[in-house]
């Protein structure tokens, strides 16, 4: 009886670090919505809660690592439930500076609506929704254990990379035609560059899930094709 209670217990105790990861990560999907938002919507209020609600991303991720290096201490877990924990450990950094990014979105858009708009949002916004799917299916992946879930954030990180390479490339030409538009092209160069950094974390998030489900790690290994084995 006393057994079957122990093991109870520690059934709950990673079943809250697997809510808490859940919450968080709700947080910092909400914070990318909210980011592009307050863009193209040009709302500064909106843009400066999202930078004070940062605090709340932070906080969740030391309540994580203390949870998780709670049950290290006292449950010595194994095979794949240490893995489990160990990635958690990991996936609470990624989501803690998904939330930075998204801050800095946030800033730069406090700035930008002090000027003119430079152009209609359109690939942004697509980016942001792309960037923010990823974050939601890498973390369900990651709660499930679903590989194969993983592997399709993973691939849809080049769509995300493309437009990047597009924003950037658009913005350089409004650079280059028209100086006085720098200041406000840079911004968005900026903006671009973080909802890009975003899906990378969302992928870095993915890999570790393959390596908890397979035990194969792929980071720095993906074949040019996307193809994971």
């Amino acid at each position: 009886m006393e057994r079957e209670h122990i093991f109870k217990q520690y059934d709950a105790e990673l079943n809250e670090i697997r809510s808490l990861l859940l919450e968080m990560g709700g947080k910092v999907e909400q914070m990318i919505a909210d980011a592009m938002k307050s863009l193209v919507e040009r709302d500064s209020d909106l843009a400066r809660r999202l930078i004070a609600l940062d605090h709340q991303v932070n906080h969740l991720e030391l309540e994580i690592d203390e949870k998780c290096l709670q049950v290290l201490a006292r449950r010595q877990p194994a095979a794949r439930d240490l893995r489990f924990i160990t990635l958690a450990l990991k996936i609470v950094t990624d989501l803690e500076r998904i939330g930075d990014q998204c801050t800095s979105v946030a800033k730069r858009v406090v700035e930008l609506n002090n000027e003119p708009p430079l152009k209609p949002y359109i690939d942004l916004p697509r980016m942001a929704a792309a960037a923010g799917t990823m974050v939601k299916e890498a973390l369900d992946a990651f709660v499930r254990g679903d590989a194969e879930l993983a592997i399709t954030v993973c691939k849809e990180d080049a769509f995300v990379d493309g437009l990047n390479d597009q924003i950037q490339r658009e913005l350089l030409t409004f650079m280059m035609e028209d100086p006085s538009s720098i200041s406000r092209a840079l911004k968005l160069l900026y903006i671009s560059k973080y909802m890009e950094r975003i899906a990378d974390h969302a992928t870095n998030v993915a890999e570790m899930v393959i390596f908890m489900v397979k035990g194969k790690d792929i980071r720095h290994t993906a074949p040019p094709s996307g193809e994971i084995a």
